[in-house]
């Protein structure tokens, strides 16, 4: 290990943002869509373009984004300055999108939805940067995600937790439940930010002896990297999987099981689960590598996903049941993906001579959110194709049972098509211990 072991409490302030980071983007796939289309009713398929529009600008501000923050050095650090300036974008974004005022269009929700991806690319990509720099260590470098996505979940429930409280009141309405949401996100942001920003290191650039690649040339290294590109095209296909899911979760509560009013609660017992499940799939990493623990957790996610096209309605405790299991490994997902980006840093570092976590994390957003865009389009435009209208007042049969294919099936074709991608990654504990020697034998600066 080039550093001495971080403390805990160090993982625990770093990490604290993302209790609300991770509120800012759970609506974007489970409430917004349902919200849009059946509150403000705008035509779904539209729903679903606009949100994926919204996206084209992170194909330009991440790469932009990351590359300044590896390259712009301040007194305050190469990371902490972006993610300042981007939460208050952030909060101001997320309430015109979580809590609109009066009739919207396609328009108000493709201009702030944007707004609101960019403010998030803005705090997000330069956190997990920092993050993956905040360590050296193969093992610690998981530690250090899982206490990110950890609070990630913990924000989700305490939040969820309010969400049920409120459906217990009478207050099940999407409109009331983002506009809560919204308040979340404006109050709790300022103080968790800065509590990282005063109280957590940022370690100074790893610079090495010898030729260091830059421009087309570096370019040219990153797309080489065979370790990167297999991690890329997993991080998309897992991503879209997932995110078909969530997009359609309320819909099929709503107009198949007929329980619209437990959404919250239910969330809440799948990321309960979640969080409880972390430190096992973090055993399970440091016993077969993290790289072959994700396909075990991505064909956990498939496995319990087979059995949703034979819900019906009624069928509130099968439905619950397999949403639950099928939970028990997405935080850990997560988790396992930023620890594996960190050490394909390590082999960029080792190749170019130049610490550009940055650049990486953008285009491993880029995917991330590619993946977002096409699991929401895939999950309202294919429904819609079969004939689904959430705003119908009647369904035909055949529609909600393509309905439940879509939800339950595709995903599941789309994890299998990542699964042999991850198996033998070239880069496991052994391996990455040789590159961190080769780093510190190179280090400009001995002393990181």
């Amino acid at each position: 290990m080039d550093r001495p072991p971080l403390p805990h409490k160090i993982m625990l302030y770093y990490a604290s943002p993302h209790l609300t980071h991770a509120v800012a983007t759970l609506p974007v796939a489970l409430f917004v869509p349902a919200f849009y289309a059946d509150d403000m009713a705008l035509p779904l398929a539209g729903v679903g373009a606009a949100i994926a529009a919204s996206r084209a600008l992170d194909m330009v501000s991440d790469p932009l984004i990351g590359i300044l923050s590896d390259r712009h050095k301040t007194r305050w650090g190469r990371r902490k300055p972006w993610i300042a300036l981007g939460t208050p974008l952030l909060m101001l974004s997320a309430w015109m999108v979580f809590a609109p005022a009066g009739k919207v269009s396609l328009l108000y929700l493709f201009v702030w939805a944007s707004l609101l991806f960019f403010a998030f690319t803005l705090v997000d990509l330069p956190h997990k940067a920092w993050g993956a720099e905040l360590s050296t260590d193969y093992t610690e470098r998981t530690h250090v995600a899982a206490w990110r996505e950890g609070l990630g979940a913990l924000g989700q429930i305490l939040f969820l937790g309010v969400l049920s409280v409120l459906d217990y009141l009478g207050y099940v309405e999407n409109r009331d439940q983002l506009r809560v949401i919204a308040l979340i996100i404006v109050v709790s942001l300022p103080p968790l930010v800065t509590l990282a920003l005063a109280r957590v290191p940022e370690f100074p650039s790893e610079e090495l002896v010898g030729e260091r690649h830059g421009g087309w040339a570096g370019l040219r290294l990153v797309l080489r990297n065979q370790a990167f590109m297999r991690t890329l095209i997993t991080l998309l296909l897992l991503g879209t999987a997932v995110l078909i899911q969530a997009t359609l979760h309320r819909l099929v509560l709503t107009h198949v099981v007929g329980r619209p009013d437990i959404f919250a609660t239910m969330i809440l017992a799948e990321n309960l689960v979640s969080l409880a499940m972390v430190p096992v799939w973090m055993n399970i990493a440091n016993r077969i590598g993290k790289h072959r623990a994700i396909i075990l957790a991505a064909l956990w996610i498939g496995l319990w996903s087979l059995g949703f096209p034979w819900v019906d309605r009624g069928d509130t405790l099968l439905y619950v049941t397999l949403i639950i299991l099928r939970g028990a490994s997405l935080a850990s997902i997560f988790m396992l993906a930023n620890s594996i980006a960190a050490d394909v840093v390590d082999h960029d570092i080792v190749a170019s001579g130049r610490q550009r976590t940055g650049l990486f994390f953008a285009v491993w957003g880029i995917a991330i959110k590619l993946a977002v865009a096409l699991g929401v389009l895939l999950g309202t435009a294919l429904p819609a194709a079969f004939g689904f209208e959430p705003s119908a007042s009647v369904q035909p049969p055949e529609a909600k049972q393509w309905l439940l294919v879509i939800y339950g099936w595709l995903p599941c074709l789309v994890i299998a098509l990542g699964l042999p991608i991850m198996w033998n990654f070239p880069i496991d504990r052994a391996r990455q211990r040789v590159l961190r020697d080769q780093i510190a034998a190179r280090r400009v600066n001995p002393v990181a």
